[in-house]
């Protein structure tokens, strides 16, 4: 059982920056294709950013430029590091995990990312 736990949420101004991590435990993280979705009040949750095993990432065309995706396998975290943020990136951050042996997918509980001045 994969567990993940998000952290770094908060409030921000237009044109400010946050750094969101998800910690990993349960499984290698070298053995996990992570991402980073969002939920703001009255949408559908959608894909912010994905990292594979490898790498390669992949960015929702709204946040292309501004929102970067990283992972580091020996410390069991990924990261997402948010500049020029604006109010429309208000939302709900949860931390998804696709496990490459089981297929499983997992969550963590999400952190609030607010933007506003």
């Amino acid at each position: 059982q994969v567990q993940l736990v998000e952290s770094g949420g908060g409030l921000v101004q237009p044109g400010g920056s946050l750094r969101l991590s998800c910690a990993a435990s349960g499984s290698l993280l070298s053995n996990l294709i992570m991402g980073w979705y969002r939920q703001a009040p009255g949408n559908q949750r959608e894909m912010v950013a994905l990292i594979s095993t490898g790498g390669s990432t992949v960015y929702a065309d709204s946040v292309k430029g501004r929102l970067t995706i990283s992972r580091d396998n020996a410390k069991d975290t990924v990261y997402l590091v948010m500049n020029s943020l604006k109010p429309e990136d208000t939302a709900v951050y949860y931390c998804n995990a696709e496990s490459i042996v089981s297929r499983k997918l997992y969550w963590g509980q999400g952190t609030q990312v607010t933007v506003s001045s």
